[in-house]
């Protein structure tokens, strides 16, 4: 899967393929701040789906938008996000394991 408009750093050997739903009824921001050399930075809409790359010790930040603000609400591990090539959720037993197909999965951005 091509990261067009922020490719992973050239020492990065392995990478995950994620996917992150915005449950919430809030707009979020999702951000990787963890790997140098790399920013990675999302608007997530309600309801939306985001599905990324990311090096495998990366952690997805999500700061839910308040009036005029945005509070850090959650911080998550990328590997417990990570989708298999067949379009199964990867992740701990707690989180549910909803089938994404990748094939229709869209990354979208508002840059």
């Amino acid at each position: 899967m091509a990261q067009i408009l922020d490719p992973l750093p050239p020492n990065q050997s392995s990478q995950l393929v994620c996917c992150y739903v915005n449950a919430t009824s809030k707009i979020q921001i999702a951000r990787i701040s963890n790997i140098p050399n790399w920013y990675f930075e999302r608007v997530v809409f309600p309801g939306q789906r985001l599905v990324f790359e990311a090096p495998p010790k990366s952690m997805l930040e999500i700061h839910t938008g308040m009036m005029a603000s945005a509070i850090l609400s959650d911080t998550i591990p990328c590997d417990r996000l990570c989708i298999s090539e067949d379009g199964k959720l990867e992740e701990a037993p707690e989180i549910s394991t909803k089938k994404i197909n990748l094939a229709a999965a869209v990354l979208t951005s508002v840059d």
